[in-house]
């Protein structure tokens, strides 16, 4: 543990100071998210129990420079049976762009405040992702290396293409070498408004069920 905050405490110091160099004379934003689900799944797999979830989020922008924290409700316990209900992510990162491709380096904390005593389950990744365009649409990888043993990652490559100024799909294939299994989603988004949107995603993990899950969610 106490490597896993030292490793986190230096990448996100350097990414701080980095972005707040990068950062002087352009203009901060803030903007909040919320949503709710039928299933939260995260790399094919449900932290529900296969149930619904109510989720938010907040995002601070200036130049290259990103934070945010991100929260929802989970169903999930360990091995030994300590239980988790709640689920707060904290991140933050820099955005640089070379010619048409577009990074995303990031530090990622994924905590569970208020679960029961003994469990272990906060753990922070390393995040190293590349898009670019593709046609009207995108197509990326992703690379995430927990902090405390540098080792079993998850990656994927994953793309977004348009259907019209309404309805886009989308859809990812990754690999988590941590939990040995592959996942695989596959959906199709409808944007209600500008602001809102409305997605039904199919999701896989390999040994385990494959889920269909309905989301909503707006931006503000």
């Amino acid at each position: 543990m106490k490597k896993t905050l030292l490793v986190a405490a230096v990448a996100i110091s350097a990414l701080f100071a980095g972005g707040a160099a990068m950062a002087q004379g352009e203009t901060a934003s803030l903007s909040y998210n919320l949503g709710v689900t039928s299933d939260y799944v995260w790399r094919g797999v449900s932290q529900t129990d296969g149930k619904a979830a109510l989720q938010g989020g907040i995002d601070y922008k200036k130049g290259l420079f990103y934070a945010g924290a991100w929260a929802s409700n989970v169903d999930f316990a360990d091995s030994d049976g300590h239980k988790a209900s709640t689920e707060l992510d904290l991140y933050m990162g820099l955005t640089p762009t070379a010619g048409k491709f577009n990074f995303d380096f990031g530090v990622i904390a994924y905590t569970y405040p208020g679960a029961d005593d003994g469990s272990d389950f906060n753990v922070t990744e390393l995040k190293a992702a590349v898009s670019h365009p593709m046609g009207k649409g995108t197509v990326g990888l992703a690379f995430y290396l927990p902090t405390e043993s540098l080792e079993d990652p998850y990656y994927e490559v994953n793309m977004a293409y348009p259907l019209s100024d309404k309805w886009t799909v989308s859809g990812a294939l990754g690999n988590y070498e941590g939990a040995g299994y592959t996942t695989k989603n596959f959906g199709v988004t409808y944007a209600i408004t500008p602001s809102l949107g409305f997605d039904v995603r199919w999701a896989d993990a390999s040994k385990l069920p494959s889920t269909l899950s309905a989301s909503l969610k707006a931006t503000f």
